[in-house]
C-alpha cells in the first residue's frame, strides 16, 4: 500500500494544490498507488528528463505536461528557482500541480526546497514518497543495503555538492570507514576522486563495490570490482549516469541474488503492436519479465460511422436471446454507444444472455456492467466459440446480436444462421491503420534493435508487413515472432511467416508467459 503523504496545514478553497510525487527509480510500475492516483487528478505535470511516457500517460489527456529538464547534476532547462515559481504560480491559479520527480522527492531530489517554497507562499501541498534508487536499483542488482551477516549500518550520500558552497560538504575520508555500506548517488563524474578519498580514510582497497546503471530497467548494467579498481572498470564498461555506486561487503551477495538479470526475457526489446489499454497491460507484463516493451500500434480503433443498425438493435435490446462478444474491444464500443443512447443503465435487467468468446471479453463485459452468462473455454477463436454456443444454447429459433468491427469474421454469424438462428451482426467500430514512422521501424529492424515481434490481431499482422520492403521483412523474419492466438497465427502464415510462440489460450498475459517460456527454453539449449 502506498505511504500516507506528508501534508501542509495551509488550506484554501480558492486555490489549487501542489503534489510532489516520487516516480521511483526507473521502472514505471514501481510508482506507488497514491502517486499514480495523484497523476490521474493532475491539471499540470512538471516532470524531469527521467520521467517515462508510461507515467505521463497516467495523467489526464487534458493535463498540461511541462518538461523542466532536470537530470541529476546536468544543467536543467529551467533553474530550480523557476521551477519553484512555476509550481506556486499554477497552484495559485487553481490548478492541481503534480511535480513528478525521479526516486523519492526528499532524497537528493530538492523536494524539500520546493515544499518549503510552497509553504512560504501559502500553497497547500502534499509529498508522496517514492522508491529511491538507493534501495530500488540495488535490489534489482541483487545487492541488499543491509544484511545481518555483513552490514548493520549504511549511509547514502550525493556525489554532487552544492556549487554555491565553497567548502566540501561531505567528509569522505571520515565517512568511508564509518559505516558498513556506503551508497553514492550522482557520483559518476567524480568517482575516481571520491574513491581515492574513501580509501585515504581507511577503507580497504579490496572492499567489494559495484556501480548500477539504469537500475530496474531492461537496460540495467552492473559493474563489480574491488574498490580501488572500480573507477577504471566503470570507464572501461562505458557506464554513465544515472547510476548508483555501492561500497561494502553486501556486494558479495550479488552472486546469489542477481535475480533481475537472470529472468529469461531480461534485456530483450519486444515490439508491441497492440493499441490502447491492452498495449499498456502487455507492456507492464513484459517489464515485469525483464523485457523492454517498444510500443508501435499497428491499428487505431474508432467508433463506426455506420451506427444505424447498432442503434436500431439497442432500441430493441430485450428482444434478443443472446448478446455475443468476440473481443473486448467490441464490448467497450458497444457499451459506449449504449451509454450514449441511454441504454446502459438497463444492462442488469437484460433478458438476453451475454455470451463472451473468452476471459478477456468477459472481463470487459463485467467492467461495463453486463451480466456474463457464458465465457468460452479460452481458446479464443471463432470456430471453438461457435461449437460451444451451439452445445450450450441451441440456436434454432433464437435471435442473437453480434456487435463487432468492420472487418469481423463471419464464422460465428454464418454458423449460427446455418443452425437456424437469426443473427444481427452490426458494426460498432472500425480498424484503421495507425500512423507509423516507417523509416524508423526499418532502421530498428535492420540495425538489430528489436528482439521480438508480437501481434494481437490479423489486422496488426497485415498492416505491419505491408509497411516492409523485402530487406526489412527478411530482418523481421529473423526475430522471435509471437502471436496472441490461433487466428493471428494463421494471419502470419498467410503473409509467409511462421510464428515461434502461440499461447494455448489467447491474451496478453498468456502471450507474455508463453514468450518467457520460449526464451527460457532457448537459454537452456544455449541458443
Amino acid at each position: 500500500m502506498a505511504s500516507e503523504p506528508k501534508s501542509s496545514t495551509s488550506k484554501s478553497q480558492t486555490m489549487g494544490r501542489a503534489i510532489l510525487v516520487g516516480a521511483g527509480p526507473g521502472d514505471p510500475d514501481l510508482i506507488t498507488l497514491r502517486g499514480a492516483s495523484a497523476l490521474g487528478r493532475a491539471d499540470v505535470v512538471l516532470f524531469d528528463e527521467l520521467a517515462t511516457d508510461e507515467l505521463l500517460h497516467l495523467a489526464p489527456e487534458r493535463a498540461e505536461k511541462i518538461n523542466v529538464g532536470k537530470r541529476g547534476h546536468d544543467a536543467p532547462t529551467r533553474s530550480q528557482e523557476d521551477i519553484n515559481a512555476l509550481i506556486v504560480e499554477r497552484a495559485k491559479a487553481g490548478q492541481t500541480v503534480v511535480r513528478l520527480k525521479g526516486g523519492d522527492p526528499f532524497v537528493f531530489g530538492r523536494g524539500g526546497e520546493e515544499a518549503c517554497f510552497c509553504a512560504e507562499n501559502d500553497v497547500p501541498f502534499e509529498v508522496i514518497p517514492g522508491v529511491s534508487s538507493m534501495v530500488g536499483a540495488l535490489a534489482y542488482a541483487g545487492i541488499p543495503v543491509t544484511d545481518r551477516r555483513y552490514a548493520a549500518s549504511f549511509a547514502v550520500v550525493t556525489g554532487h555538492k552544492d556549487p554555491t558552497l565553497p567548502a566540501e560538504q561531505t567528509r569522505w575520508r571520515e565517512l568511508g570507514s564509518a559505516v558498513d555500506t556506503l551508497v553514492i548517488l550522482m557520483g559518476m563524474k567524480k568517482l575516481d576522486e571520491l574513491v581515492a578519498k574513501i580509501i585515504e580514510g581507511g577503507r580497504a582497497p579490496t572492499t567489494p563495490s559495484a556501480a548500477v546503471m539504469n537500475g530496474t530497467l531492461a537496460k540495467q548494467r552492473v559493474v563489480e570490482a574491488p574498490l580501488s579498481e572500480l573507477s577504471a572498470r566503470v570507464v572501461e564498461a562505458g557506464l554513465k549516469s544515472p547510476a548508483v555506486v555501492v561500497i561494502g561487503d553486501v556486494v558479495k551477495l550479488r552472486d546469489q541474488l542477481a535475480w533481475w538479470e537472470r529472468l529469461p526475457m531480461f534485456g530483450k526489446r519486444v515490439l508491441v503492436t497492440r493499441t490502447g489499454a491492452q498495449a499498456g497491460e502487455m507492456a507492464s507484463a513484459l517489464r515485469a519479465g525483464g523485457a523492454e516493451p517498444v510500443l508501435l500500434p499497428m491499428i487505431d480503433l474508432v467508433a463506426s460511422d455506420k451506427l444505424g443498425p447498432l442503434d436500431t438493435a439497442l432500441a430493441q435490446l430485450e428482444s434478443y436471446d443472446g448478446l455475443l462478444f468476440t473481443s473486448a474491444n467490441a464490448v467497450r464500443f458497444f457499451a459506449a454507444r449504449a451509454r450514449g443512447q441511454g441504454v446502459a443503465g438497463g444492462f442488469s435487467k437484460l433478458n438476453s444472455r451475454v455470451l463472451c468468446v473468452g476471459p478477456q471479453s468477459a472481463r470487459a463485459a463485467l467492467e461495463e456492467g453486463l451480466p456474463v452468462h457464458l465465457t468460452g473455454s479460452g481458446r479464443g477463436d471463432s470456430e471453438s466459440f461457435l461449437r460451444e454456443l451451439i452445445d450450450i444454447l441451441p440456436p434454432k429459433g433464437r435471435r442473437f446480436l453480434l456487435p463487432r468491427s468492420d472487418i469481423g469474421r463471419d464464422v460465428v454469424p454464418d454458423g449460427l444462421r446455418a443452425a437456424g438462428a437469426e443473427v444481427d451482426a452490426v458494426e460498432a467500430y472500425r480498424n484503421v491503420p495507425a500512423p507509423v514512422d516507417v523509416a524508423a521501424l526499418r532502421d530498428d529492424l535492420l540495425a538489430g534493435r528489436l528482439d521480438v515481434l508480437t501481434f494481437a490481431s490479423p489486422s496488426s499482422v497485415d498492416n505491419f508487413f505491408a509497411l516492409l520492403d523485402p530487406e526489412a521483412k527478411a530482418a523481421a523474419e529473423g526475430l522471435v515472432i509471437a502471436a496472441v492466438g490461433r487466428t493471428t497465427s494463421r494471419a502470419l502464415v498467410r503473409v509467409g511467416v511462421t510464428p515461434d510462440v502461440v499461447p494455448d489460450r489467447p491474451g496478453g498475459p498468456e502471450l507474455v508467459a508463453a514468450l518467457a517460456d520460449h526464451m527460457a527454453q532457448t537459454q537452456e539449449r544455449g541458443e
